[in-house]
């Protein structure tokens, strides 16, 4: 006799969905957060502490104390130190602070080895899937967890069955001066889908553009995430039990190596094992390749999933190319989130280059991370010109960037350290290896499309940062548990099941093959949608 039908390890973006898709169609479900549920109030709104200026401490978890991780080099890596590839981890995970940019990925994402070839030493690969089988996922995530956009807009996709259920959110200043640039260039100009509520929508009320959006909770719960959609759906069906501050130590499996629960740890350190008829990771790449390495038996000594050495190779997350450009005229206006327009003029069809990327407009940059990030490369970063720089200029001054496709290296990996262990005593996922070199040239290609849309703009002045070659993971990782129909080269088959396990299943971004040239959110909730909706009918 099992505890639950279901458990979902994990309640970020596909944890949440796979939780609310599950407890809505009647399965008992179990939801396991290994962090607490977060407050307005314990976010906060500190510029030196959040999710997206982590170096001082961040606001929406891990704790600093107690989860480290190892590099390359040996180095133990508390999580908001540079290296750890740290994702959120609260109740709705990275949802709960994230910028909500709602990007289906193209056809052409999903046979990016097709179009393209391998290039030596990568592990480019088709997905099983394609567009056609996530495009209805797509779709219910837009409506079912609440996007905002312009579908007409999306000329780089295939015609929209069904347009987005609320408008594009307002153009900022700075938006409607690059609108202008794109429009000069005869580059595709779009509004970018968010998954925030442009007017009220779902009982929630509308946006109303505070300057602290990226990296921080919504003062007025406009933005959608799992934690105020899809978790807050399944609890109210009666049939989810949500526990937070549950770390899962390992699966647990029968003398077979069938997987029959989880073993667990709360912050009290109370031990506990639950078992479910189906289980459900949803941890993150870094983390769900972690827990599988971890949970090794004797049919598979390297770990559940792994006896192909599969399981965290391929990591990738996003680099996210772009310029900054110094304009006469005042850009900055106070209009949150600040990121409106966009182009995908450049994800595919460049000469000489695998894939390319989109670019966007930035969110509003809190003034420490201008200063961090986009001061200009011949001014000193201290003194009295400095402070002249930023009294003067902070405002005068606009970046555009976006993340590219990545084509990842099997070397660029998550393993265990088997001597540095976590508060609970479990061993700590180990970062090693790079993403593929050709990664770092989509990367440069794209930072000159920024640099000639902002001159395009009326920039009198453009810089921007050299990519270099380098371990990329951060808060769009994926790729760790790959989806395929070759066992051999993969974790996961097309409907997200571990190979070899008829009751395992992965919903989060370790699945995907690539990872687009987009924010990768929506693609991970469709997914789990689509993985979620299967475990139903076929349980």
């Amino acid at each position: 006799m099992t505890d639950y039908d279901v458990i979902v390890v994990g309640s970020g973006a596909g944890g949440g969905v796979a939780a609310g898709v599950l407890a809505e169609a009647g399965k008992k479900v179990l939801l396991l957060e290994r962090e607490r549920a977060l407050s307005f109030a314990d976010v906060g709104r500190d510029h030196l502490r959040n999710q997206r200026l982590s170096q001082y401490g961040h606001n929406a978890g891990p704790d600093i104390d107690g989860n480290p991780r190892t590099d390359e080099e040996g180095h133990t890596i508390r999580p908001h130190e540079p290296g750890y590839q740290n994702n959120a981890a609260t109740v709705g995970g990275g949802t709960r602070v994230y910028a909500g940019q709602a990007w289906r990925f193209m056809p052409q994402d999903f046979r990016m080895a097709s179009i393209y070839g391998v290039p030596a030493g990568s592990s480019l690969a088709d997905w099983p899937i394609g567009y056609e089988d996530l495009a209805p996922y797509y779709e219910r995530a837009e409506w079912e967890i609440g996007v905002s956009g312009d579908h007409q807009t999306m000329t780089h996709l295939p015609a929209y069955a069904k347009p987005y259920p609320m408008p594009a959110l307002t153009l900022a200043r700075k938006s409607v001066v690059h609108r202008y640039g794109l429009q000069q260039l005869g580059w595709q100009d779009l509004r970018i889908p968010r998954l925030i509520n442009s007017i009220p929508y779902n009982g929630r009320p509308a946006c109303v553009h505070c300057q602290h959006c990226v990296g921080f909770a919504c003062p007025v719960d406009a933005k959608n995430g799992t934690h105020n959609t899809m978790i807050e759906r399944a609890l109210a069906s009666g049939n989810c039990t949500l526990r937070p501050e549950v770390m899962v130590r390992r699966l647990k499996v029968d003398a077979g190596g069938h997987v029959t629960g989880v073993s667990t740890i709360d912050s009290t350190g109370r031990e506990r094992d639950f078992s479910a008829t189906v289980i459900v990771l949803s941890c993150s790449a870094v983390e769900t390749a972690r827990l599988l390495i971890n949970s090794a038996t004797p049919q598979e000594p390297y770990g559940i999933g792994n006896n192909c050495d599969q399981v965290g190779r391929h990591l990738q997350g996003h680099y996210y190319p772009g310029a900054v450009g110094l304009f006469e005229e005042e850009m900055y206006d106070g209009i949150g989130p600040g990121a409106a327009v966009a182009t995908c003029k450049f994800n595919h069809n460049n000469s000489g280059i695998v894939g390319g990327g989109m670019l966007t407009d930035d969110d509003i940059v809190l003034p420490i991370i201008f200063w961090k990030r986009a001061l200009p490369p011949d001014l000193p970063k201290w003194g009295h010109a400095n402070k002249r720089f930023m009294r003067e200029n902070y405002r005068r001054v606009s970046d555009v960037r976006g993340p590219v496709q990545e084509i990842p290296s099997p070397d660029g990996r998550v393993t265990i350290d088997p001597q540095v262990r976590d508060r609970y005593g479990i061993p700590v996922a180990h970062l090693s290896g790079t993403t593929h070199p050709e990664t770092v040239r989509v990367a440069r290609f794209m930072n000159e499309r920024a640099k000639e849309w902002l001159m395009a703009s009326g920039a009198v002045k453009v810089w921007g940062d050299e990519p270099e070659l380098r371990l990329s993971g951060g808060q769009h990782q994926a790729g760790t548990c790959r989806m395929g129909d070759d066992p051999q080269m993969s974790v996961v088959d097309k409907w997200c099941k571990v190979h070899y396990h008829d009751n395992l299943f992965i919903a989060d971004g370790s699945v995907h093959v690539t990872n687009g040239g987009f924010n990768p959110v929506l693609t991970i909730m469709a997914l789990a949608w689509r993985t979620a909706e299967n475990i139903a009918n076929t349980w």
